[in-house]
């Protein structure tokens, strides 16, 4: 490449650093930022992602992931969201093996470092945006921008949006260290199909050629599109600079560009079952609007929020969805303002990029708006209806085209002014903002509690915050809190099931199983194939001694989710209840079939078969069970007290000993052991653990009543022997 004008770098205000030490400070820079959540917990999406992913598990066959989504599922399901990243979900099973398990320090640390070597990578792009690469007689390439490719890196490092990228565990897959880095970069946060990283990053090795067929077109070819406009309008036949599509090949490389994009693009949507994932009003409220125009015009709105989050990245979020942004549903809303204001600029730049006479200033703004545009255009409903209103993560790669802006924007401030100083004052006081927020946003994504409570502040209308937070809570054993966050978040969306769901369930705890009704009835109203709902809309329907309605419940749901052995678990409790052993049995068995280490159905068919006095059926369900799930202890103690049952006592006895061995302060397993030694005769260990388990439950009357027996006895022994 020829050598290209600089006359940007010299005018900016910032320090002068090799590149080296350039590249040093970004890399050091973005690691002090994020450092924070690098022992943070599994957040968010962390538990499908990484948790519940079953492609991560060595058991999983490889060949699995190319046929998967993002989180485990088959991309044909009509429940996939269609995210295809099998490469991502690659990295995130080598990290499992490595780390043996799910460490998320492991998984926060590759993420925090790929962040820090995309950063110091990102020297060397914005120093070819800016200056481009001078060759010198020797072969030695020269760096002609680097003040502005520090500065525009450092903004990059230190942006406070990439918080969510780099918290959250969605590293992104490596191959070679610079083009892959990139090409991932974009895959993962900037849900960019594979053909449009591989137009715009791919070819990151070869920037010096032309960072795309835009650029190679419109800067190199020096095509001037207003005079071409001219000419045509003029029915001019000559078109000269049209022949900069053929120069040099321009136009061989444009088509196979477009070939190769238009073959990835077939190829990934053949794999995703060529159709769109299904999302919900909740997921993307504008566009399930009626009106064209308010669907337009609130597009447009989350564009002007998405350009807001990155000029002034103070308000973050987890999630935007479930009434964070309301509507715009008339012009005369304020908000209207923000799109204005959006495509003012926008225009602006746009004008100025294509009819420049700079050529320099052209290079500059054309790639600009490319890397802020091109990356974003999957996010902004256009093509296809996406699951979100705002998303911080697809922020990523559009992030660096604000980055080139702002830094051009500078340089031509200081060009202009001769208050350098102040400019130096302002772009040092954005930078450390930057990373203050950066630090007290990476502390807020190291747990759920900070994370969702963040929210509340920014979101106050978002009923997903709320359920969150409920869910939280609960999970930690605070109902009460609990319950208040639950109804909040059914007050602002009064058709959000899963808060009406888990509210019930609570509720349905807390005894209080006639508002639980209530509520699950409604839940599987809205939502008639909600299969939890109506499970536990079965399980207060048998608290309630509605059989009937509790059995059709549960048949209900196990008719929209075929696969579900809870469900059948508690169909068989309610045979149970009903003296139907036979499909009690046979309720519990489907359960273990479809979850072969469901410990409570096992536990249910031993005692109920014990109890009806099926002991040789009772022994052989109990060791096949414990052959599946060697290490359960309440398996060992059903098993024991039927083995006792049957006399053979010394097998009974190990198995009640390796049960209080795993858990020693359960009085019941020591209870049931002195009844065993008291059959076999060993009364002074019968007394031993008579004693020990009344020590854990003094209340135990069956306890009481056979050490009282047992004492007699040895009363009696006693008086014999004087």
């Amino acid at each position: 490449m020829g050598e290209l004008d600089s006359n940007l770098d010299h005018i900016i205000p910032s320090c002068l650093l090799p590149p080296f030490w350039a590249k040093l400070v970004v890399g050091f820079v973005s690691l002090m930022c994020f450092a924070r959540s690098y022992d943070g917990e599994f957040v968010f999406d962390d538990s499908e992602a990484i948790v519940n992913n079953k492609d991560l598990q060595p058991e999983t066959p490889l060949g699995d992931l190319w046929h998967h989504d993002f989180w485990g599922s088959k991309l044909s399901s009509n429940t996939s969201h269609k995210s295809y990243r099998p490469l991502t979900v690659l990295t995130f099973r080598i990290n499992y093996y490595l780390s043996g398990g799910f460490h998320p320090v492991s998984f926060h640390v590759v993420n925090i470092l790929l962040h820090g070597g995309i950063s110091l990578l990102m020297v060397d792009v914005f120093s070819v945006l800016f200056g481009g690469l001078q060759y010198t007689s020797k072969g030695r390439r020269l760096n002609l921008a680097p003040r502005a490719s520090l500065l525009a890196a450092l903004m990059f490092a230190v942006h406070p949006v990439h918080t969510e990228c780099v918290s959250v565990l969605h590293p992104w897959h490596l191959q070679s260290c610079k083009e892959w880095l990139l090409v991932s970069l974009a895959v993962q946060t900037s849900f960019v199909p594979c053909s449009l990283c591989y137009l715009s990053l791919a070819t990151v090795k070869h920037l010096e050629k032309g960072l795309n067929a835009i650029f190679d077109i419109l800067v190199i070819g020096k095509l001037n599109i207003p005079e071409i406009v001219q000419k045509i309008l003029r029915k001019d036949k000559s078109l000269e600079n049209v022949g900069a599509l053929k120069n040099g090949g321009r136009l061989f490389r444009m088509i196979l560009l477009t070939c190769g994009g238009a073959a990835v693009l077939y190829v990934r949507w053949a794999i995703m079952g060529t159709g769109p994932p299904a999302f919900t009003e909740v997921d993307n409220p504008a566009s399930f609007a009626d009106s064209m125009l308010v669907r337009a015009i609130n597009y447009n709105y989350y564009y002007s929020l998405n350009a807001w989050l990155l000029l002034c990245p103070w308000w973050l979020c987890f999630d935007w969805s479930m009434g964070c942004i309301p509507l715009i549903k008339s012009v005369s809303d304020w908000r209207i303002i923000a799109l204005a204001a959006l495509w003012f600029c926008l225009i602006g730049l746009i004008c100025q990029a294509l009819c420049s006479e700079d050529s320099h200033k052209r290079r500059i703004l054309t790639l600009g708006l490319g890397f802020l545009v091109i990356p974003f255009l999957p996010a902004c409903n256009l093509f296809f209806r996406v699951g979100f209103v705002v998303a911080e993560r697809v922020l990523y790669l559009p992030s660096a085209g604000y980055c080139v802006l702002l830094t051009f924007g500078f340089g031509t401030l200081s060009k202009h002014t001769k208050r350098k100083k102040l400019i130096a004052a302002v772009i040092l006081g954005i930078l450390f903002l930057n990373m203050l927020r950066c630090v007290i946003r990476s502390g807020e994504w190291r747990s759920e509690e900070q994370l969702f409570r963040s929210a509340l502040s920014v979101c106050p209308l978002n009923a997903k915050v709320h359920y969150n937070v409920g869910k939280n809570l609960a999970d930690k054993g605070n109902q009460t809190a609990a319950i208040r966050y639950y109804r909040e978040a059914v007050r602002l969306n009064p058709k959000y099931v899963h808060a009406m769901n888990n509210l019930g369930n609570i509720l349905k705890e807390r005894n209080e199983l006639q508002e639980a009704e209530e509520l699950l009835s409604l839940a599987v109203q809205i939502q008639p194939d909600f299969a939890a709902a109506w499970m536990n809309l079965g399980i207060v329907q048998n608290s309630l001694k509605r059989f009937e309605a509790a059995e059709q419940s549960y048949r209900t749901a196990i008719k929209h989710r075929r696969k579900y052995p809870d469900c059948y678990y508690n169909l068989g409790r309610l045979y149970a209840d009903l003296n139907r052993h036979v499909d009690a049995l046979n309720a519990w068995r489907n359960a273990t079939v479809l979850k072969p280490e469901h410990s409570l159905a096992w536990n249910n068919m031993i005692i109920l078969l014990d109890n009806t006095g099926n002991l040789a059926q009772a022994e052989a369900v109990g060791r096949e069970a414990l052959e599946l799930i060697p290490g359960d202890h309440s398996l060992m103690f059903s098993l024991a007290n039927v083995l006792g049952k049957s006399q053979k006592y010394k097998e009974s006895e190990a198995l009640f000993l390796k049960a209080i061995k795993a858990n020693p302060n359960a009085a019941s397993y020591h209870g049931n052991l002195a009844v065993l030694y008291h059959r076999w005769g060993h009364l002074d260990l019968a007394k031993k653990h008579y004693e020990i388990s009344l020590h854990l439950d003094p209340t135990a009357s069956g306890t009481k009543e056979n050490y009282g027996l047992l004492r007699r006895k040895l009363e009696q022994m006693q008086k014999k022997d004087v």
